[in-house]
């Protein structure tokens, strides 16, 4: 049994949209710690803290209280004051944080003492106005004159920076108090004479600008906020699947899972009918990204298709049609990242956009295909058909950089991504001895996705009536996937190869990627086994999924982001892989493996990853410090796994529904809600009958096939 252990966060991050702030967890901002107000990749607010009377509230409890908003709750140290002496912990402070484009906050002191108290509560701030990426970086690329002002009249105070015609300012704006503000540099004092059972309000707004665009929070916070984010929540609840399990920590995980997703609109506007792409994570990557806006799209398509669709729209906006160096970009290439910060504005850094990945645009393929399946739209299809066909193009004539039949990757920009798989960081990368491996590198999960691609851009040609090109695709598959099982393989770990290196030699790591190609198909099922067995063996599962990278690597260390840390998306798209191969006993433990460590963080959520510890029967899941949460292929990671257990495979253009499902014995019925295949709406409930698994349609409206494992029933509900 686990214990009962929430483990949370180092720091309170409260978001919306694209503003997030980033503080300690007694809500104060160190400018040389990754903390601060932030908007649109500035950080506006780099310094912040309450003080009482020159000195430190004590902190007695903090917690976010939803996405958007916080609590801080403080008591006085023992304190001097010109009335007398204060003894400790006859104050109560409370802080109440609310974002939305600006941020709102009510300030509220109460005197528990029998006797008067007089005091003096201090704001401090200040602005660096630094761009994200300096904040990550720790390393400050511009030297910025930020100048302050205060108007006593208004009770603002302003902070500015002006560079050839950029702006940004930042106001502190004491909307209401019960005594004014007073000013001293880079603070506010607020004098307060308080009677016995007494309170002292204030509340202030917290305002970033940018240009000639102030983002500015309502004129009332709290509850109205709250409950403005909460009919939000409800309104794209209801017009999800909704997911019902004996098993609490599924249901509940997938609830916090749905709550964060719809946290993650790129458009924190859009109605659960207005295709919206998901940014891939809070706080350090509330933009747009393509592979993990395609990833996350991909994940949730039985939930919700507009994430997939959102995702779809909004990268082909921004494919490339000409070569650029600098922003590692050429003809029909899918974006890895766009900023809007200084650094970007003014060429410093090239994400306007950064093209830099060397597997978004073979997702993007993969995405309209699995699109396509859960809608039968044909006008989606004929939509994005021409920009999956420019991503054929680049994977044949720019993705292979040495025409060897494989996917390369290596960054021609001076500011360029090392490593350009989905294990980007500097040393993601490393030989089977532990020594850093310098691209071009071809991965083996690229040569799947390639492999995935193209087949399923064939069964897309056929639908459009072109079966010579869907041949000539498929005939291209089968060499790669020839190819592939030749130069990848390694027979003596029974799995493959990392990559391989600029000299084409295998980078002999053995690492979760393998997974990967188990979920595009081209494994071949008389090694399927071997690798599933492999990934499971006990240096790679850590007891909350598989590991990166195997524990008994030279370079393996359970802290390091993809050196041995878990991924539960990582996990989830095994799974798949898993369940696609008929091993369902390994599907069903990765899925336990992340719900149980879904259910020791705080309100279910699931991190972006966690370290790779190994798991005992008394611990609990160790944090990833610096993890994103929430992040969207985590949140999806919950969507992709019932779909594995309950096995449903959608073909909307031929009417048709598999549901197939494999329940573990942990998990004794489930129900779906609200599914959408095309235009039929269905509800389904899978149970445990003894060893077996069992399917029942409540509910249908429109005409879907459904087949199960033991018959093809043709099903027509109400039209």
């Amino acid at each position: 049994m686990l214990p009962e252990v929430q483990v949370a966060p180092n720091v309170i991050t409260v978001h919306r949209g694209r503003t997030f702030m980033v503080s300690e967890l007694d809500g104060s901002i160190r400018e040389a710690a990754e903390q601060g107000l932030f908007t649109h990749d500035v950080r506006f607010l780099s310094h912040y803290r309450y003080r009482i009377n020159g000195r430190k509230w004590r902190l007695v409890t903090s917690s976010p209280t939803s996405h958007s908003s916080a609590r801080f709750q403080f008591t006085n140290p023992p304190l001097l004051s010109s009335a007398g002496p204060i003894p400790k912990h006859v104050l109560g402070f409370t802080v109440e944080r609310i974002i939305s484009e600006g941020v709102h906050e009510d300030l509220d002191v109460v005197n528990y003492h029998r006797t008067p108290v007089r005091l003096t509560l201090e704001v401090e701030l200040g602005s660096d106005f630094a761009d994200v990426f300096e904040v990550r970086s720790h390393h400050p690329r511009i030297r910025r004159t930020v100048r302050e002002s205060w108007d006593e009249r208004e009770q603002e105070l302003a902070a500015e920076y002006v560079r050839d015609g950029y702006r940004a300012r930042f106001i502190y704006e004491v909307r209401e108090s019960d005594t004014p503000a007073r000013y001293a540099p880079h603070r506010l004092l607020f004098d307060v004479v308080l009677p016995p059972g007494a309170r002292w309000h204030a509340c202030a707004h917290l305002i970033p600008v940018v240009d000639q665009t102030t983002f500015r929070p309502p004129a009332h916070g709290g509850e109205a906020l709250l409950a403005e984010w909460e009919a939000t929540v409800e309104e794209w609840r209801e017009a999800m699947a909704r997911i019902r399990a004996s098993d609490e920590t599924l249901t509940h995980t997938l609830r916090q899972s749905t709550e964060d997703l719809v946290a993650l609109r790129l458009d924190d506007t859009a109605s659960p009918g207005t295709p919206c792409a998901l940014m891939a994570g809070v706080p350090w990557f509330l933009t747009l990204f393509g592979r993990d806006s395609l990833i996350a799209g991909y994940e949730t398509l039985m939930l919700h298709r507009s994430f997939a669709l959102g995702a779809l729209k909004e990268l082909a906006r921004y494919q490339a049609t000409a070569s650029d160096d600098f922003r590692d970009a050429d003809p029909g290439k899918i974006p890895h990242e766009l900023r809007a910060g200084e650094l970007a504005r003014f060429g410093l850094i090239p994400h306007t956009p950064y093209y830099g990945t060397a597997d978004a645009t073979i997702l993007y393929p993969i995405l309209l295909h699995e699109t396509f399946r859960w809608t039968g739209d044909r006008e989606l299809l004929e939509a994005y058909f021409p920009v999956a066909e420019r991503c054929l193009q680049w994977i044949d004539r720019y993705g292979d950089r040495d025409r060897d039949g494989f996917q390369e990757y290596k960054t021609r920009s001076p500011r360029g991504i090392k490593h350009q798989g989905w294990k980007d960081s500097g040393d993601g990368v490393v030989y089977g001895d532990g020594m850093p491996v310098e691209p071009p590198v071809a991965l083996c999960e690229l040569q799947g996705y390639v492999y995935d691609a193209k087949l399923r851009m064939a069964a897309l040609y056929e639908v459009l009536g072109l079966p010579g090109r869907a041949a000539a695709l498929r005939e291209e598959a089968q060499q790669l996937f020839d190819r592939f099982n030749q130069a990848f393989w390694m027979e003596d770990e029974g799995t493959y190869a990392f990559g391989l290196d600029a000299q084409k030699s295998p980078i002999t790591s053995v690492v979760s990627n393998a997974g990967h190609c188990l979920w595009s198909g081209i494994v071949p099922p008389s090694r399927a086994g071997r690798v599933v067995d492999r990934l499971m063996a006990p240096d790679m599962w850590s007891g909350w999924g598989i590991r990166t990278l195997s524990a008994a690597h030279p370079s393996f260390n359970p802290f390091a982001y993809q050196r041995g840390a878990v991924w539960p998306h990582d996990n989830a798209l095994i799974a798949v892989g898993c369940r696609r191969y008929g091993r369902v006993e390994a599907a069903a433990r990765i899925a336990r493996a992340v719900l149980d460590a879904a259910s020791s963080f705080q309100r279910y959520r699931i991190p972006e990853l966690i370290a790779g510890i190994e798991r005992e029967s008394w611990g609990f899941p160790v944090q990833y410090l610096g993890a994103n949460i929430p992040q969207a292929w985590a949140a999806g990671s919950t969507v992709l796994l019932v779909q594995v257990l309950l096995g449903l495979e959608a073909d909307a253009p031929a009417g048709r529904l598999l549901v197939a499902p494999a329940l573990p014995a942990w998990l004794q019925w489930i129900e779906v809600e609200n599914l959408q295949v095309g235009s039929a709406r269905l509800t389904l409930r899978c149970w445990r009958e003894g060893e077996r698994s069992r399917v029942e349609v409540v509910e249908l409206s429109g005409e879907l096939h459904v087949a199960t494992a033991e018959e093809l029933a043709p099903l027509k509900g109400d039209p």
